[in-house]
């Protein structure tokens, strides 16, 4: 009992803290000594008078809000001598390997910067400034030579630093229900099974209404679908955000999904916002960075390509680019097993007061990064509101899916859920795939490093990543994942190769997310 009094303090003291630095700290110091000018508030019940004032104004809800996002986003604390790198990753061999996996990351960019003698930044000269600001809304007019600029690193790499991830500890003597793990990843981490996950995913069940099943044509909408959108307007109208993250958990209408996701995040869009997002791209437009052509290179690649996505071309390279240059995205770095890359002043080297984090925001892109950003555009038509919805999502979710960590929404936990799942449940396909030579993770591996993006249908992946939002996880890629192969189980078992497998599992554009995840979660023979 006093040891979780002690941890609710020390949340609230975090909490506290946090947003004494915020804009919404000054508005209500602002607001209530405004209102000291009341004639309704009394010297005698000023504290009560206050409160009552707060909670009629709707800055309570305000409050509330803030308070909640941070309680979803931020760890839970834990014991207070413990050191700081423990709130990054509590297990010191996975620490050890992501330290080495930047040191690779580094390594390559440093490498491409002495190939092609180019400087990690530098300014912009001013008529070069000009230019840029002229196209700034038709950046993907533009066709610079990128043929000698290579991505950093693709997920095929990543995978292959996750697969060699070992634990010392079991070296010389592994469990004997860890040995009988036949997949890939051969960490001992807890995942969760069937029964846990149909707990945690209740609301996905076959009794609950479900947007993505029950709005089909099929079914009238006076059944569910009206009744739905009518609550989610009234979720929006009580500005709640814990009942917004409860609601979208059954999906989020169409028409209401920017605002209601914008909810979630606590993302309202003040003067101020719009103003850092000016000066962001001010910051693009005076210093060019080695990072800006890894994004051109990346957008080209990728979202350029798309049927669903080439035309956010314009949007995707001012989003990233702005991205780069934030500082505040270094903030994430304090529950995120990695750590920002440091450059130095030349001439300086090693010396620390002369060291700068590279690129600012500390994350350097790889193939596909772009990905994260493309289906937001959908959604926000005002760059500043898209990208402060893509940031929050990346500091939230997308940073896990390409760190090394034992965090449950951490990739290697979502690879050996989806294995440990297929191993499970579908042990035949499992071992049939693993004589074959196609071990299904080096499939599935991508679509989970990029939550599916560019693989599902733009409507099926919005009405995923409303689940991600709904529950504050990852974990449903992973089941997902175990979905796919299920569906696909019967041409699966006929494959004798790889790449014939991969050809049976090549288009998921023709899915269908929430009937997938209901018949795999809730009519598997557990």
């Amino acid at each position: 009992m006093l040891q979780e009094e002690s941890d609710l303090s020390l949340v609230i003291a975090q909490i506290v803290q946090k947003l004494k630095g915020s804009n919404l700290y000054a508005q209500l110091e602002r607001q209530a000594w405004a209102c000291l000018q009341r004639p309704e508030i009394r010297l005698e019940s000023l504290k009560e008078d206050i409160k009552e004032f707060f909670k009629i104004s709707g800055w309570e809800k305000k409050l509330q809000n803030a308070v909640y996002s941070e309680l979803n986003v931020y760890p839970l604390p834990s014991h207070p001598s413990a050191p700081p790198e423990h709130l990054k990753e509590p297990l010191v061999y996975m620490r050890k390997a992501q330290g080495s996996w930047e040191k690779r990351i580094l390594k390559s960019l440093n490498s491409m910067c002495t190939e092609l003698s180019i400087p990690l930044a530098r300014k912009r000269p001013v008529g070069e400034q000009k230019e840029l600001l002229n196209k700034w809304n038709e950046m993907g007019t533009d066709e610079p030579d990128l043929s000698l600029f290579r991505p950093v690193y693709a997920p095929k790499d990543f995978l292959e630093v996750l697969i060699n991830l070992r634990n010392p500890n079991y070296e010389n003597g592994d469990s004997l229900s860890f040995r009988t793990h036949l997949g890939l990843i051969q960490v001992p981490l807890k995942v969760k099974d069937i029964p846990e996950l149909k707990e945690c995913f209740v609301e996905l069940g076959l009794t609950t209404g479900q947007l993505g099943i029950d709005d089909s044509t099929q079914v009238p909408p006076e059944l569910f679908e009206n009744e739905h959108v009518r609550i989610g307007q009234k979720v929006l109208v009580q500005q709640d955000s814990a009942a917004a993250q409860q609601y979208i958990r059954q999906g989020s209408p169409t028409a209401l999904r920017a605002e209601l996701w914008a909810l979630i995040l606590n993302i309202s869009s003040q003067p101020e916002d719009i103003l850092y997002y000016e000066q962001l791209k001010t910051n693009v437009i005076q210093h060019d960075l080695l990072v800006d052509s890894l994004i051109y290179k990346d957008v080209k690649l990728t979202a350029s390509n798309d049927d669903y996505y080439f035309v956010f071309e314009d949007y995707l390279y001012q989003v990233l680019l702005c991205f780069s240059r934030d500082t505040s995205v270094l903030g994430h770095f304090a529950y995120n097993s990695a750590s920002p890359p440091k450059s130095y002043i030349r001439g300086k080297l090693g010396l620390e007061e002369y060291a700068v984090f590279y690129p600012p925001n500390g994350v350097i892109p790889f193939h596909g990064f772009s990905m994260y950003v493309a289906p937001l555009c959908f959604l926000y038509h005002e760059p500043y509101k898209l990208y402060q919805i893509f940031r929050e999502m990346y500091v939230r979710f997308f940073f896990r899916l390409h760190s090394i960590s034992s965090h449950p929404s951490g990739i290697v936990s979502l690879c050996l859920l989806f294995e440990t799942l297929l191993q499970t449940y579908l042990p035949q396909l499992f071992y049939h795939l693993r004589e074959i030579g196609a071990q299904p993770l080096r499939i599935s591996f991508k679509w989970m490093v990029r939550a599916f993006s560019g693989y599902l249908a733009t409507d099926q992946l919005l009405l995923l990543w409303d689940r991600i939002l709904g529950y504050n996880s990852l974990e449903i890629l992973a089941v997902l994942a175990a979905a796919v192969f299920a569906f696909r189980a019967v041409n699966l078992m006929e494959v004798t190769s790889l790449a014939a497998a991969e050809a049976v599992l090549a288009d998921l554009s023709t899915l269908k997310v929430m009937p997938l995840l209901q018949i795999f979660l809730f009519a598997t023979v557990t």
